[in-house]
């Protein structure tokens, strides 16, 4: 009875090893890489929801910012777009006193249909002092440009006539209607 008994034993000890062995290679791994899965799912969505949180928070002042990239782009209209711009051009060389020899608009249309660009090569020349006031005027405008490259060569051995080649781009909104 004794033997039987041990036999029993082992045998119930050697299926217990082999359960426990089977769940440890076979089970567990699955239910262990779900488990990082949904804490990894559950950490993202945490996330997901404070980025929600603090957008809706902002959203008065994200309506705001919207409303004032609006106002600023240039008219879908070609012609009132390059026409404002020109307008811009000789407010700000007005303004600062140099002389623009040339101007020479293009059109360039984004990959996204929603907005395009009206870039603009504008060559002028005066002094140190003019040419950085145009160029603060032309920053400080509420008008959408953006300086793409800014080129200054010496006119004179002196240095007192800089001509000045600057390239820029101006924002239109093709896809919303712009408030001015």
């Amino acid at each position: 009875m004794q033997i039987k008994n041990r036999q029993q034993f082992l045998t119930i000890l050697t299926l217990t090893a082999v359960g426990l062995l089977a769940v440890d290679r076979i089970i567990s791994p699955p239910l262990t890489k779900l488990w990082k899965d949904r804490q990894a799912q559950i950490a993202k969505l945490k996330k997901d929801v404070n980025e929600g949180n603090l957008l809706h928070r902002r959203k008065d002042l994200l309506h705001k910012r919207w409303a004032d990239i609006q106002a600023a782009a240039l008219p879908n209209d070609p012609t009132a777009a390059e026409q404002q711009l020109f307008n811009g051009l000789n407010r700000w060389a007005q303004f600062s006193g140099i002389t623009i020899m040339n101007i020479a608009p293009s059109w360039k249309q984004a990959n996204d249909p929603a907005y395009r660009t009206l870039e603009c090569q504008v060559d002028a020349a005066g002094g140190l002092v003019p040419l950085s006031q145009f160029l603060y005027a032309m920053e400080t405008d509420p008008m959408a440009l953006k300086m793409q490259s800014i080129e200054m060569t010496s006119k004179d051995a002196n240095g007192t006539v800089i001509n000045m080649g600057v390239r820029m781009s101006a924002l239109v909104l093709t896809g919303a209607e712009t408030k001015k």
